[in-house]
C-alpha cells in the first residue's frame, strides 16, 4: 500500500534543544517529510506584543541547523511552522536569515527556500468590523471592537494548509512559516501528495507535539508518523518510548474543549470515531477520523496589547500565623499602594505558591496550605519607575502587616532578596479571534528564492 512518511523532532523547536540520538535513527528510516512546529500561545501575549522570542536564538539555530542537514542530505522537504515562537514577520525573517547562514555554512547545493508571513494590519481588520463583517470572540471573547483592536500592539493570523501546499507545490525544498496551526503544516505536506484530508489532519494532530503522544514520558524526542489512504500509523524513534493506544488517543485529547474536535481554517477533525490498534511494540494504529469542511471560511487571530511595564518581588513565608492569614496580609500590602498611588493606574497580582499559586481559586486544596508559602509579586504600571515602587511596596509591607494577635515586631516573612527584579513588560490576550476571508490565502503571502553558494 502507498504510504509516505513524516518525522518531527520537536513539539516547539527551539523551547529546548531536539534529542540529537533519536532523530538519528528517525532519519535513518528515510522520511519523505521533516518538519516540525516552532510556536504556541502556552508562552504567553509577551512575545508577541514585544516581537520578540521565548527561546534562546541558540537553541533555535540548534535545531534548524540539524533539521536542514539532515532534508538536505535525505532530499526531502523541511517544513517549519510558527517561526521564533510567535510566527510575526520579524521571526519569520530571523528564520529565513538563518537557513541562509546555515547554507553558506555547510556549502550546500542549491535549493529553493520559501517562505510566508502572517502579521495582519490592524486597518484591515478595523476595516472588516466597520463593514459589518463580525469579527467573533472564540472562548466566549465578545465581538472585536475598534478599541481592543486600538489596544492591541501586534497581531498575526492563524495560517491552515494553504501557504505551506502553495510554496510545495512551487517545488520549494525549506519552507519557513509564519503564525501556523501546529496540524496544518504536516497536513500540508500530505495533501500536497493527494493523501486524504482526514488522515491528513489526523497526521498533524498526532505529530504536532513529537514524543507527546508517546510513553513514558520524555520531551524532544523524535516520532514518525506514516500515513496512507485509509489510516495513520504513529511510532516512537527513542529506544524508551512506545506509541500506544493509551498515549497516542490521550494526545489527541490533549489541549481542546472538546477531546474529539479540532477545529482548523477550513473545517473540522472529526475523531469521534477514531479506533486505536496496537500493531507493534513501538507503533499505533488509527482509523475512522473525518474531516468536515467549514460553510464559511474564517481564520484566527490572535492579539496582544501592552498593558504597562513589570517588576517581580519574591517573599516567604514560614510562620503559622502569618500562613493562616495570608489573605490579610496581602490586602494589607496592596492597601500601603492603594495610599500612595491612588486607586488607579497600577496593578498587583500576587501568587501564593504552596497554597495555590498555579491554579488559583480553581485550587480544590487551597484550603489545606503547606507549612511554607513563597509569594510571588507582580507590579505593573504605565513607567518603569513607577512600576519598580508598586512592586517594591506590595512586596516589602507583606512583612510590616498588621494581624491581631501578633505581639512582636519582627515581621512573619522572609525575602529572597532586598530588591525588586526588573521583568519583561506586562501583555494581555487582545484578540483570540476569527475573521472570515474571501481567500485562503488572503492574509498570507508567500516569498521564495533559491539559495546558491554559486
Amino acid at each position: 500500500m502507498q504510504s509516505m512518511k513524516f518525522i518531527c523532532p520537536n513539539g516547539h523547536l527551539g523551547f529546548a534543544p531536539l534529542k540529537p540520538d533519536s532523530f538519528k535513527l528517525g532519519v535513518e528510516i528515510n522520511p519523505d517529510v521533516i518538519a516540525a512546529d516552532s510556536g504556541s500561545d502556552d508562552i504567553g501575549p509577551g512575545p508577541l506584543g514585544s516581537d520578540t522570542c521565548a527561546s534562546p536564538r541558540a537553541w533555535q539555530e540548534h535545531d534548524l541547523e540539524i533539521m536542514l542537514l539532515a532534508a538536505r542530505d535525505k532530499k526531502v522537504p523541511m517544513i517549519i511552522g510558527s517561526a521564533g515562537d510567535t510566527g510575526s514577520n520579524s521571526r519569520v525573517d530571523m528564520y529565513v536569515s538563518i537557513i541562509r547562514d546555515l547554507a553558506k555554512k555547510h556549502k550546500l547545493a542549491d535549493f529553493k527556500l520559501g517562505w510566508f508571513y502572517s502579521e495582519v494590519d490592524k486597518e484591515l481588520i478595523r476595516q472588516k468590523i466597520r463593514n459589518g463583517s463580525a469579527v467573533r470572540g472564540l472562548d466566549e471573547r465578545s465581538d472585536l471592537d475598534e478599541k481592543t483592536l486600538d489596544a492591541t500592539e501586534r497581531v498575526v493570523a492563524m495560517a491552515g494548509i494553504h501557504p505551506f501546499k502553495k510554496l510545495l507545490d512551487e517545488g520549494c525544498d525549506v519552507i519557513i512559516g509564519g503564525r501556523s496551526s501546529d496540524s496544518a503544516l504536516f497536513a500540508a505536506g500530505a495533501l500536497a501528495k493527494g493523501y486524504p484530508e482526514a488522515q491528513s489532519y489526523y497526521l498533524g494532530k498526532v505529530l504536532e507535539c513529537a514524543s507527546f503522544c508517546a510513553e513514558p514520558y520524555g520531551a524532544k524526542e523524535t516520532v514518525m508518523g506514516e500515513i496512507t489512504n485509509d489510516y495513520v500509523e504513529v511510532t516512537a524513534m527513542s529506544p524508551e518510548q512506545r506509541c500506544t493506544v493509551a498515549s497516542v488517543a490521550g494526545h489527541a485529547m490533549y489541549e481542546r474543549a472538546n477531546p474529539f474536535h479540532e477545529y482548523v481554517a477550513g473545517g473540522l477533525l472529526d475523531m469521534t470515531e477514531c479506533r486505536y490498534e496496537q500493531v507493534s511494540e513501538k507503533t499505533t494504529r488509527v482509523t475512522g477520523m473525518k474531516f468536515v469542511p467549514a460553510e464559511e471560511f474564517r481564520v484566527k487571530l490572535e492579539g496582544s496589547g501592552k498593558i504597562g511595564e513589570r517588576y517581580v518581588g519574591m517573599a516567604g513565608i514560614r510562620d503559622p500565623y502569618t500562613i493562616a492569614n495570608v489573605d490579610k496580609v496581602i490586602e494589607w500590602a496592596r492597601n500601603q499602594v492603594r495610599e500612595r498611588f491612588g486607586d488607579e493606574g497600577w496593578e498587583l497580582h500576587y501568587n501564593v505558591f504552596g497554597r495555590n499559586g498555579i491554579m488559583g481559586d480553581m485550587e480544590p486544596n487551597k484550603n489545606n496550605p503547606a507549612h511554607e508559602l513563597m509569594i510571588v509579586v507582580q507590579g505593573i504600571a504605565p513607567t518603569a519607575e513607577m512600576a519598580e515602587e508598586v512592586t517594591i511596596t506590595g512586596t516589602r509591607q507583606l512583612f510590616y502587616a498588621r494581624l491581631p494577635e501578633v505581639k512582636g515586631t519582627a515581621g512573619g516573612v522572609s525575602f529572597i532578596l532586598d530588591e525588586v527584579m526588573r521583568a519583561s513588560a506586562g501583555y494581555v490576550w487582545t484578540l483570540n479571534h476569527t475573521m472570515a476571508v474571501d481567500d485562503p490565502l488572503e492574509l498570507f503571502p508567500t516569498h521564495s528564492e533559491v539559495i546558491s553558494q554559486g
